[in-house]
């Protein structure tokens, strides 16, 4: 449904709500202003109302958490049930058969479908937590401290996090406090590439740039020397990079870090927290280039709804952790809750049907054509894979231009669609919408987007 204002947004309740979270809140954490924010009331489908009854279009999926749609109904039914026998459970002492249950079909989903046998779980109640616990095998398996990451990732803010995530933005007031066990490389940025080289297109209705091999011969150049440098015991990934700009590398880049973790016998970790279940078009990411990484990290997506995430290896990897004595090395207070649980199973059951990797690339190629339609000067690049796509919004130079991406962020909430920034200079417009997403909604958006550029 197109969405239908009635009022001057931000509303009267809204920014009642504005005024006094910005009283008992830290300054740092939600964006106040005069035309901003909105506050959440109830959502369904691609559909969000706020506090003054304003029906928005959500292009955000909520930070990529409800693709298969808000309040998708097998899983707030799951939800219902669960509530009603038990909210919380000892997830390394005492756990819930949901538990249990979560841990096989990811090992399913994941290494059992790749035909690389069984896979071993570790659960969390974030991303970060998936990763940390992805840097804590990796030097239990390897021996090696050091973690190969690139320009642009995010893996979250936790320290352990941080520490591999490479957006100066989030690094530079707590650098001194961090590891410095990792070591950053260029990512393949087509558009921008760091390395000097220009890209062919994607093929006629492809998704993934041509490029030049001397580019990646280049990079592997680069990572090796740093692997001579250090004492390197994994590569982190992200099949694409999503918060750094919806960047979409050529399908050999992922196959050249697998040939390399194999040569010198290090861990390929994915991180698809983003990625993941279905957003690329494919069930991950990875699953582009046929790439099977020795750890895959999941959140967002896996509940549509609940804070839970997973790090899932290989069964030989994951056996680097000794046998539990009583006292685990790694967990939490609510590992496993048997909510996050029951709602994950709910949607890892949609997730694995391939009819819902089919809906993606349908809404994705309409979404992407409407868009290429806009002629604009400002748009410097659009790229994406499935339902996950970037609008580079460049100045008359070809320079990034966070100033116009900020203000059609702000713009398109007026007209009732939600929209976020993202990139490292912050001038990529980040479209990642619920699956359901209709060809009129997408024709919406970019009509609107017309004005706007």
């Amino acid at each position: 449904m197109l969405p239908d204002l009635h009022t001057a947004i931000p509303g009267p309740r809204s920014r009642e709500l504005a005024a006094r979270l910005r009283r008992v809140e830290s300054r740092n954490v939600t964006l106040l202003g005069e035309r901003w924010p909105v506050f959440w009331e109830r959502a369904e489908g691609v559909n969000v109302w706020d506090a003054d009854g304003n029906r928005f279009l959500d292009f955000t999926s909520g930070f990529g958490v409800t693709g298969l749609g808000h309040s998708w109904p097998p899983v707030r039914e799951a939800l219902r049930l669960q509530s009603s026998k038990l909210l919380h459970a000892m997830g390394d002492v005492h756990p819930a058969e949901s538990k249990v249950e979560l841990c096989e079909m990811l090992s399913e989903l994941t290494f059992e479908r790749w035909g690389a046998g069984r896979g071993k779980v570790v659960l969390g109640s974030s991303g970060s937590e998936a990763i940390e616990a992805a840097l804590k095998t990796a030097v239990l398996h390897t021996g090696k401290p050091g973690v190969l990451v690139f320009a642009g990732a995010y893996h979250g803010l936790g320290y352990g996090a941080l520490e591999v995530s490479a957006l100066e933005f989030f690094r530079t007031p707590f650098a001194r406090q961090l590891g410095g066990f990792a070591l950053s490389v260029p990512y393949p940025y087509c558009f921008r590439c760091p390395l000097g080289h220009r890209a062919a297109p994607a093929l006629e209705g492809g998704e993934f740039p041509q490029c030049s091999s001397g580019c990646l011969e280049e990079l592997q150049r680069r990572i090796s020397m740093e692997l001579g440098r250090r004492e390197i015991g994994a590569i982190l990934v992200e099949p694409i990079q999503g918060r750094g700009g919806d960047i979409v590398p050529p399908r050999a880049f992922l196959q050249l870090l697998r040939r390399i973790c194999d040569q010198e016998k290090i861990l390929l970790v994915a991180d698809e927290i983003y990625t993941g279940l279905n957003r690329t078009g494919r069930l991950f990411g990875c699953d582009h280039s046929e790439v099977v990484p020795d750890l895959i990290c999941l959140g967002k997506a896996l509940t549509s709804g609940f804070p839970l995430s997973a790090c899932v290896g290989r069964a030989t990897v994951m056996d680097a952790w000794p046998e539990s004595a009583g006292e685990a090395l790694h967990t939490s207070t609510f590992l496993g809750n048997p909510l996050g649980c029951a709602m994950a199973l709910a949607a890892l059951r949609e997730h694995a049907r391939p009819e819902t990797a089919a809906k993606v690339q349908a809404a994705g190629r309409h979404l992407r054509a409407v868009l290429q339609k806009i002629s604009s000067p400002r748009i410097g690049n659009l790229r994406g894979a499935g339902l996950l796509v970037g609008i580079e919004i460049i100045q008359a130079d070809g320079s990034p231009d966070h100033t116009l991406a900020a203000h059609c962020v702000v713009e398109a909430l007026q007209e009732g669609i939600m929209l976020l920034a993202g990139g490292q200079h912050g001038n990529v417009l980040s479209l990642a919408p619920p699956f359901d997403l209709a060809a009129e909604e997408a024709d919406f958006l970019a009509a609107k987007l017309v004005g706007m550029l």
